[in-house]
Formats: structure tokens, C-alpha cells, sequence
């Protein structure tokens, strides 16, 4: 039995030896072929205008967007500025209790103090993809660049926000 298994491997070995020996020189070259060197030429230039300036239009509701998150930024910071001391002082107190409800309602301040900008951010989002959908790219740089801007601040508002919450008493 033992004597039997080793000429399997010994067989197939041989078999495969003659298919190859057949193939001999037929097999195709891996040279380039002359049809291979067609397209071999760079693409075409295509000239594309810059974004113009941003239409007179769009920027009186850029200029209020812009207004609105710096109020906004403002307002959140002095609710902050309330709610740091009340948040710190509901420690070690009982969810539910006084300290711990005053401190709460400190951080839905924060949160609505925020509503501008988290409104004008919506806004300029809304803007954004519908420009880019009609391929409107005048002022884009513009509208992006305060885009930007109010989703840093909205995002560094969510931090702190999130970071006075875990504060609380059974968070």
C-alpha cells in the first residue's frame, strides 16, 4: 500500500512533463506587440477656469452666516463660563437631585446658545451641495473656507459639551 502511494506523485510527475514537452517552442512571446504602442500618447490639456469671485448675492448671506456663528461663539462660551462651576459642584451628588438638575439645565444653555451656529452651518451645507450639484463653482473657495471654519467651532462645541456632560453623576 505504502509502495503504491509513492508512485502517484511519481506518475502524475511524468504526465505533466510530456504536456510541457509538447508545447516546446510554440509558446507566445511576452514581447510588446506593435498594436500594444497605440495608445501610448498623453491625454488631451483641458483648460479650466478658475472659480470666479463669489456673487453679490451669496455674499450679504455668507457675511450673516459668518455674524451668526461669531454671536453664537460668544454666547456659548459665557453660558461655558456659567456652567463649568455648576457641573463641578454636582459631583458626588445623587442623579436627579438639585445640584445635579441645575447642572443639566447649565449644559441645554450651552447647547441652545450654540443654535446659530449649528443653524448657519446647516445653511451654508445646504448651499454647498447644491452649488456643487449645478457645478456653480463661483465662490466656492469662499463659501468652503467658512464652511470649514463654523464645522471646527461646532466640533469643538460638541467637545466640550460632551466632556462637561461625562462630568454628571451617572454618565
Amino acid at each position: 500500500m505504502m509502495r503504491s502511494l509513492s508512485l502517484v506523485p511519481l506518475t502524475a510527475l511524468l504526465l505533466l512533463s510530456g504536456c510541457a514537452a509538447a508545447q516546446g517552442p510554440q509558446t507566445p512571446s511576452l514581447a510588446k506587440r506593435a498594436v500594444e504602442g497605440r495608445f501610448d500618447i498623453a491625454p488631451p490639456v483641458v483648460a479650466v477656469d478658475p472659480p470666479g469671485p463669489l456673487p453679490t448675492d451669496l455674499a450679504g448671506r455668507l457675511a450673516r452666516w459668518d455674524a451668526d456663528g461669531a454671536a453664537a461663539q460668544q454666547a456659548f462660551a459665557a453660558e461655558r463660563n456659567a456652567a463649568s462651576p455648576l457641573v463641578a459642584a454636582s459631583g458626588g451628588a445623587a442623579v436627579g437631585s438639585e445640584r445635579w438638575v441645575v447642572a443639566q439645565q447649565a449644559i441645554s444653555r450651552m447647547v441652545a446658545a450654540r443654535a446659530p451656529a449649528t443653524a448657519a452651518l446647516a445653511d451654508i451645507d445646504r448651499l454647498y451641495v447644491e452649488r456643487s450639484i449645478d457645478e456653480q463653482v463661483d465662490g466656492m473657495p469662499a463659501i468652503y473656507a467658512l464652511r470649514d471654519r463654523l464645522a471646527d467651532m461646532v466640533a469643538s462645541q460638541d467637545a466640550i459639551i460632551a466632556a462637561l456632560a461625562a462630568q454628571l453623576p451617572g454618565q
